[in-house]
């Protein structure tokens, strides 16, 4: 188990560089395999759920290699096989490799998924979609078992009951090789998937509408990868540097950023009281003070990230006055509440409704990093408090932020990591 030690009381100052999109690289690992030809990523994060990926794949004789941001993977000799239980159940996105095995092999047999205990996330819509292209599921204690007929996947219209970024990307890498069209309805929005989309169609895919509430998929029979594909930056991440600047920073500048994919985090924090100075990839912080108290509410893109509560948590310990937040998506996504309690904060929830309010006297504890999230904001807390913050099981904190401990240490704060 490893532990983060956060010593309170240093300031963020400098400038940091943000790394490829995590939620982006793990639904473009599984759809890599779609390819007939090696596949090379670029600006892919160093985190814990890429080595994760890394080892499904090499279960399924998938070699790959990750050097200086840069991914390799070579599919030409992909074997189906059983993927490696322990693997899966520490990495939720492990569950697109059902979409890609599905489009790659007519069937696919995984263990159900693991990754951050924030509250159930069924995968019936992922069902629903597979069946609609011709698919039969069959569950089999904590396994999942998806196969075709001998004519294989076949396009068909999808509408989904809720918006799910996880079952728009399944069906859309099980849709990719399907034979004639796929029309999915009430997909998800987020920058994620128009960035899987890209991937695809520049291997030779036929995807439209990425980005829009539907799409359109016209398989194909094959996809060769002819040049290298750079993720898009981390707006999940970028978020957390922006917040953590505002509530604890002597000037920050947070380079490699898409604003666009920022807008309803940026206007929260201007609303607050942050002042912010925008440029075409890179956002410069000065710091905030006499911060105003705000309600958020997520929402599925270009709503209020989910990822993003808990990271602005700390700053929202600043503002005079109590704010609310209201997460739709994941109503159970307050284990960071008694953690934050014990370093004095003034935090609770009641009835869906997260409220904090001013937490002036902020000390150091040992607390757990329940999921990455969680985890996360617990570092931005601790850097405010006084004393030293021990934050448990914070290999969660390294499966989604890349190269946590040197990016801060550029910022002038030093973190630490001990254990195994």
């Amino acid at each position: 188990m490893k532990k983060m030690i956060v010593r309170g009381g240093q300031k963020l100052a400098g400038e940091v560089t943000i790394g490829g999109a995590k939620n982006s690289t793990v639904a473009l690992i599984p759809a890599a395999i779609l390819a007939d030809t090696p596949v090379k990523l670029d600006s892919v994060p160093n985190i814990l759920d890429v080595q994760n990926l890394m080892r499904i794949l090499k279960a399924m004789n998938v070699e790959s290699s990750f050097r200086h941001g840069v991914l390799e993977i070579d599919p030409t000799q992909i074997k189906e096989s059983s993927l490696p239980g322990d693997a899966i159940r520490s990495l939720r996105a492990s569950y697109y490799f059902m979409g890609a095995l599905l489009g790659k092999f007519g069937q696919a047999t995984v263990s159900f998924p693991g990754g951050d205990n924030i509250g159930p996330r069924p995968i019936d819509q992922h069902i629903k979609g597979f069946k609609a292209l011709g698919a039969k599921v069959e569950e089999d204690g904590n396994q999942v078992r998806i196969t075709t007929g001998p004519e294989g996947l076949k396009g068909a219209r999808v509408f989904f009951d809720l918006v799910s970024v996880g079952a728009t990307i399944n069906v859309l890498l099980a849709a990719v090789r399907a034979k004639g069209t796929t029309i999915m309805e009430n997909v998800a929005r987020e920058p994620e998937i128009i960035d899987l989309a890209t991937f695809l169609n520049n291997m030779g895919a036929k995807i439209r509408g990425a980005g829009t509430n539907e799409i359109r998929i016209q398989g194909v029979d094959r996809l060769e990868a002819k040049n290298i594909h750079t993720v898009i930056p981390d707006r999940i991440e970028a978020g957390t540097y922006l917040a953590f600047a505002a509530a604890n920073g002597e000037g920050v500048t947070v380079k490699n950023v898409i604003p666009e994919h920022l807008d309803p985090f940026i206007s929260k924090m201007v609303e607050m009281g942050v002042k912010l100075e925008i440029g075409e990839d890179q956002i410069y912080v000065p710091g905030g003070d006499n911060l105003k108290p705000i309600t958020i509410t997520t929402s599925p893109f270009p709503g209020f990230a989910t990822d993003l509560q808990q990271p602005i948590t700390p700053l929202l310990m600043k503002a005079k006055g109590q704010s609310m937040i209201i997460d739709t998506l994941y109503p159970e996504r307050v284990k960071h509440i008694a953690e934050m309690n014990r370093m004095g904060g003034n935090i609770a929830s009641a009835n869906g409704v997260i409220t904090v309010q001013e937490s002036r006297d902020l000390h150091g504890a040992t607390v757990d990093a329940c999921e990455i999230r969680a985890g996360v904001s617990l570092v931005g807390l601790g850097l405010m408090s006084h004393g030293t913050t021990v934050i448990e099981n914070a290999e969660h904190i390294l499966r989604g932020y890349d190269r946590i401990v040197e990016k801060f240490k550029g910022l002038s704060v030093d973190l630490e990591v001990v254990g195994n």
